[in-house]
């Protein structure tokens, strides 16, 4: 069977300083799969490589088994993947809907958003009109969820999705990311440091350290004792 997304020996950084170094790992359709590390390990230039914000200097990266390692970022959208930052990156000066309908530009003629946004989100229909800038984190997260969800990604990337959010709200993006899963037929990789949340929410790891994958498996090997090995300062 052919893996959702497959990455080859993966090289990136920037300009002359080499973040990433021969990085491969596999997922496979609806997966739900995390990639943990220290704090300057490579997660987010894991994630900006495949988005191609920062395309790789070496290796390759494949999606459905096409290669998209000298795509641009648009083409990636289009074929399939799109993208959670960190820190949102919601327009504050537009409106929760103005926000989703921007994802929408390219993907359809008449820019309406789609039911499943308020039927996956809907804290935020009764505050559609309100701008981005005032909105919570929580509030922020969802709409930066929903603004990918309506480009109907077969790869949804995810990067810290559920940092500086209070409990009752991770719980919801836990809730929100198993049902894109299932009922989406999208895969799921997210950079995370909640380890509580990995464990409960995907089913496979990955942890970069220094820009090499040094552990790798179920979650359920992601023990006590590994935690301790490459994630603990």
């Amino acid at each position: 069977m052919t893996a959702l997304l497959e990455l080859r020996s993966v090289d990136a950084g920037y300009g002359s300083i080499q973040i990433l170094h021969g990085v491969s790992l596999k997922m496979s359709e609806r997966e739900l799969y995390a990639v943990l590390g220290r704090n300057g390990a490579g997660k987010t230039t894991l994630l900006r490589s495949i988005t191609g914000v920062n395309p790789p200097s070496g290796g390759s990266i494949m999606l459905d088994g096409v290669d998209i390692t000298r795509l641009k970022s648009h083409q990636r959208v289009h074929l399939g993947i799109s993208y959670v930052p960190q820190g949102r990156d919601i327009v504050p000066d537009l409106t929760v809907a103005e926000n989703i309908e921007l994802a929408l530009i390219g993907k359809q003629k008449k820019r309406d958003i789609p039911d499943l946004v308020f039927e996956y989100f809907p804290a935020l229909k009764p505050i559609a009109n309100r701008k981005g800038g005032v909105l919570s984190g929580g509030q922020q997260q969802q709409l930066a969820i929903a603004r990918a969800l309506v480009q109907e990604p077969k790869l949804l990337l995810m990067d810290e999705p559920t940092e500086g959010l209070q409990p009752s709200v991770v719980e919801e993006i836990d809730a929100i990311i198993k049902r894109i899963s299932k009922e989406r037929d999208c895969a799921v990789l997210l950079v995370e440091q909640n380890l509580e949340f990995v464990r409960d929410v995907t089913q496979r790891f990955a942890i970069i350290d220094t820009g090499r994958i040094v552990s790798q498996g179920d979650i359920g090997d992601l023990t006590d004792e590994v935690v301790r090995t490459h994630l603990q300062v």
